[in-house]
């Protein structure tokens, strides 16, 4: 029983750290300006302890994108249609594309910072990588598809944050014009009979 306690304080302290980064990021107006003294400060643990939990700063970053996701994943894995897993595929993956594109616009300069942080390409993070797998493993269900691992890549590249972010600054393209464009795009991949539309939630 003794090691209950410090369980329920590394928990608790976890939660305050989240809490704490995820009002951060929405205040700041670039994520590199934040820095985990801050998070630690305004969490009220200290330097050790956030180091302790979470590794180093793209490991904090990860797990507040995480948790972010969550509501998403448990769409995509549980929910019913468009998202979950009963849907057909050729309605499933212009809406887990849409999924992605909403979520990366609402968390912008989360999604930024996690991209751009730590070393190696962001083809290697491990949200990108269960996106891919997810949609390659949708898209093999469509038949005269053939090659679903690179598809996966193209559609996803069309959701990259970086390539959001410059649309929805520099081109000004508004959000619900992207969501159509993008749903047209992957209609024009898929082929006949797909969605022309946005059909998730946004």
């Amino acid at each position: 029983m003794p090691e209950r306690k410090p369980r329920k304080d590394a928990a608790r302290n976890r939660e305050a750290v989240l809490a704490a980064a995820d009002a951060l990021f929405a205040r700041r107006g670039s994520p590199e300006d934040i820095t985990m003294a801050d998070v630690a400060a305004a969490a009220g643990v200290g330097k050790g302890t956030l180091f302790r939990a979470f590794g180093d700063r793209p490991g904090l970053l990860r797990a507040l994108y995480e948790a972010r996701l969550e509501p998403v994943r448990e769409a995509v894995e549980t929910g019913p249609p468009p998202l979950g897993p009963a849907t057909p595929p050729r309605q499933r993956v212009p809406a887990l594309l849409d999924a992605v594109l909403c979520f990366k616009l609402d968390n912008g300069r989360l999604a930024l910072a996690l991209e751009e942080s730590g070393s190696g390409s962001p083809y290697q993070a491990e949200h990108y990588q269960r996106w891919h797998g997810l949609l390659r493993t949708v898209l093999e269900q469509i038949p005269g598809l053939t090659d679903g691992d690179f598809t996966a890549h193209a559609l996803l590249a069309a959701t990259r944050a970086d390539l959001v972010a410059y649309l929805a600054g520099q081109e000004r393209l508004p959000r619900e014009r992207m969501r159509a464009e993008l749903a047209q795009f992957t209609a024009r991949v898929l082929g006949p009979d797909s969605p022309q539309g946005p059909t998730a939630e946004g």
